[in-house]
């Protein structure tokens, strides 16, 4: 009995901290290359805010928007970069290019058609953001209202 119960909570264990880690799937970038989602070139301290969003998504380009507003001056104040997960699927994810292009975003910007990166991560509604820091999720927010993005701002300079 002791046996099961150890390997019970050894598991239980595990699911929290796998839950807590950024995981590993293959996406593509706007270029059309295959990368992986933990950014192999992730640097040590760096705050990575990826945003899950869609081209049909109004809150999500909304919430796009209004950080590029403000993203240099982030940038200028603390260590982060934003990478925007687009989780369009194979029929509107000749959208996303265009798009961003149009915006003017100056994000890594990186394509899920098969929304295994989200299911992944439990995500059943987008705009949805993860705070990554050295490849741990510190923080998650779901959803979107004006004025967000001073409210994550004050939030990441904590983190």
């Amino acid at each position: 009995m002791k046996k099961a119960l150890l390997i019970l909570l050894s598991f239980i264990n595990l699911v929290a901290y796998a839950q807590h880690q950024l995981p590993n799937v293959k996406l593509k970038n706007l270029k059309g290359e295959l990368v992986n989602s933990n950014l192999d070139f992730q640097k040590k301290d760096v705050l990575y805010v990826y945003s899950f969003w869609a081209t049909w998504c109004a809150p999500c380009i909304q919430e796009l928007d209004a950080i590029n507003d403000v993203y240099s001056d982030w940038k200028q104040k603390i260590n982060v970069e934003l990478i925007a997960v687009s989780v369009d699927d194979s029929r509107t994810e000749k959208r996303v290019k265009p798009m961003v292009n149009g915006k003017g975003w100056d994000y890594t910007i990186l394509i899920d058609s098969n929304q295994e990166f989200k299911r992944s991560l439990s995500i059943a509604n987008v705009p949805y953001l993860l705070v990554v820091k050295n490849n741990e999720i510190i923080y998650t927010q779901n959803g979107h209202s004006p004025g967000g993005e001073s409210e994550l701002f004050e939030k990441l300079k904590n983190l």
